[in-house]
């Protein structure tokens, strides 16, 4: 795996920069190029090449791009040096200088004897320092401030410009460092990111919510790194430009304003990434609590729909319909009862489906499951809802049903009874006769009253209803209610021929006349009981119909009253 090439930053070469062999003073010549000051150093000539490569190479990196490929222009202080620190000086940056050279100042020896060799020197080996640029030999700052402004020199070149070594390390290390916060910072964003964006969602509640709470958890933690990052730039920004708040006629040098951009750059980058993390882990979280909410939708949707299937199953197994008033009006309170338990299954239900509904018109991004579950919801409490619905009506059906027959029975019995019960002997008088007719009579219309004057109507009106067994039981009910109905038919056609007045028809007789006198036969007197004899014959009692005769059996009612016999009997 290749390495990845870091960058020279302060703290790497933190000794060899305080050691102030050369200098980054913030100074640029007349056409913006950036000053490179190699001041003066007892020792440079022992400096390792290795340590003056990277100091110079760090120095020349600090500048910005546009400024930099103007050229570095470098002022090399040995006045109080000789000659040979001179050549040593130029050999050293000709060879090893890594930026773009524009001028190199020499400020020479000031002493006479070095000063001259210097004028020698620099004649007889130009050519072997191999630079491209002017070297401009300097015998004091004063000549040097022709090239360059005191404004852009420090103050041990004659300028005016405040420059502090140790201060300037502070600052480039400060710089560095939150430079590299931000880079971390960023870093860790993206990795969190991308694992945010390759995590799968959880299954169940309990992980869906252990992972959102730990995401959570991170995220503010890198919300926490974010402040603490940006409080660090805000900072370092305030220290900059410290110099220009202290005193309103202090001006930051061109390095120091650059410093300012970087920094004020840094701060900007930090934002957008910021900004870009809250819109990613906005989506992300809101994914997450969709999520969660789905879940638990799933998991209510799973005990409500075994709540409902249960009740639906318990309603399944109501299919009796009932074979008396009693059973019926008992499964009537059960299907009540039933009703009742459902109620909170099917609230349940309802509100579920609303909730998922919800979650739908918020944009959820599971609409294509929820929205099959409402579905299914709303059309199970539909289903039991009409089915309930169906169920009373069947039952309600049922106990009229049931009612109906109870009273077609008794009113059977009741009539069987009041036959039974009007005896012969005061049937034979005319008188008796129609007030058993009046009896009947009204007794009949008690069936119009009971809805049991046409029995085929009757049994056609619960047809649908009926399982075999009741079936059979209202067939024999009505069966016996046309019997029954069928013996008041007869009972009433021979009170009828009782009820009617026989009165003896007159025979004409033709006068004698006067003027032919028989004798008058004489007259014969019949006993009345001959009379009464020939009536009784006359007003014969029609035979017993066989239906009759086996319904009068089959109840054998046969009851003694004041010593009176009560039977059936068409008489």
């Amino acid at each position: 795996m290749q390495q990845e090439i870091r960058p020279l930053v302060a703290v790497d070469i933190i000794e060899q920069l305080h050691r102030q062999f050369a200098i980054l003073s913030g100074g640029r010549g007349k056409d913006g190029a950036p000053i490179i000051t190699f001041p003066e150093f007892a020792g440079f000539s022992d400096v390792p090449d290795e340590d003056f490569l990277n100091v110079v190479t760090y120095l020349t990196s600090i500048p910005s791009l546009e400024a930099a490929s103007i050229g570095f222009i470098i002022i090399i202080d040995r006045r109080r040096d000789k000659w040979s620190a001179v050549k040593a000086s130029l050999t050293r940056i000709a060879g090893a200088f890594p930026g773009n050279l524009q001028l190199v100042f020499v400020l020479r020896p000031s002493r006479f004897i070095q000063r001259t060799i210097a004028d020698i020197g620099i004649k007889l080996y130009r050519d072997d320092f191999k630079m491209k640029v002017p070297i401009i030999m300097l015998n004091s700052v004063s000549d040097l401030h022709g090239y360059i402004d005191k404004s852009q020199l420090t103050r041990e070149l004659g300028g005016t410009l405040e420059y502090g070594h140790s201060q300037w390390i502070h600052h480039r290390t400060a710089i560095e460092n939150f430079a590299m916060t931000v880079k971390t910072t960023a870093q860790m964003l993206q990795t969190f990111g991308t694992d945010l964006a390759e995590t799968e969602l959880p299954n169940d509640v309990q992980c869906t919510e252990e992972l959102l709470s730990a995401h959570t958890d991170h995220h503010s933690k890198l919300k926490d790194e974010l402040k603490l990052a940006v409080k660090q730039g805000a900072t370092l920004l305030t220290c900059i430009r410290e110099p220009v708040t202290r005193s309103a006629n202090s001006k930051l040098s061109p390095d120091e304003l650059e410093n300012v951009a970087t920094v004020e750059r840094l701060l900007a980058q930090l934002d957008e990434t910021e900004k870009a993390f809250d819109q990613f882990w906005t989506k992300h979280h809101l994914k997450l609590e969709q999520c969660l909410q789905l879940r638990h939708f799933e998991h209510d949707f799973r005990e409500v729909k075994l709540a409902l299937d249960n009740l639906m199953e318990a309603q399944a197994g109501f299919a009796d319909i009932g074979d008396s008033v009693t059973r019926v009006e008992h499964l009537l309170r059960e299907q009540k009862q039933l009703e009742e338990k459902g109620q909170e299954p099917l609230e349940k239900a309802q509100s579920l489906a609303l909730h998922g509904e919800q979650l739908i018109q918020n944009n959820h991004y599971a609409v294509d499951s929820i929205r099959p579950k409402c579905v299914e919801l709303r059309r199970i409490c539909d289903d039991f809802t009409n089915e309930t619905k169906k169920k009373y009506d069947i039952l309600g059906k049922s106990l009229e049903l049931h009612k109906q027959l109870d009273k077609a029975s008794q009113w059977c019995e009741a009539g069987i009874y009041l036959l039974a019960s009007q005896a012969v002997d005061k049937c034979q008088s005319q008188e008796g006769a129609e007030t058993a007719l009046v009896e009947i009579e009204k007794f009949l219309v008690t069936a119009k009253e009971h809805q049991l004057s046409n029995p085929k109507e009757f049994y056609n009106q619960f047809d649908m209803i009926l399982t075999p067994e009741i079936k059979a039981n209202a067939q024999r009910i009505l069966q016996k209610l046309e019997d029954v109905q069928e013996m008041f038919d007869k009972r009433q056609v021979s009170l009828k021929k009782l009820a009617a007045k026989q009165t003896r028809p007159v025979q004409p007789v033709a006068p004698h006349p006067e003027s032919s006198p028989k004798r008058a036969s004489p007259k014969i007197t019949r006993p009345a009981g001959v009379a009464t004899n020939r009536r009784s014959t006359e007003i014969s009692c029609p035979p017993k119909t066989i239906s009759e005769v086996e319904l009068s059996k089959k109840k054998n009612i046969k009851k003694t009253k004041g010593g009176i016999k009560v039977g059936i009997s068409v008489f």
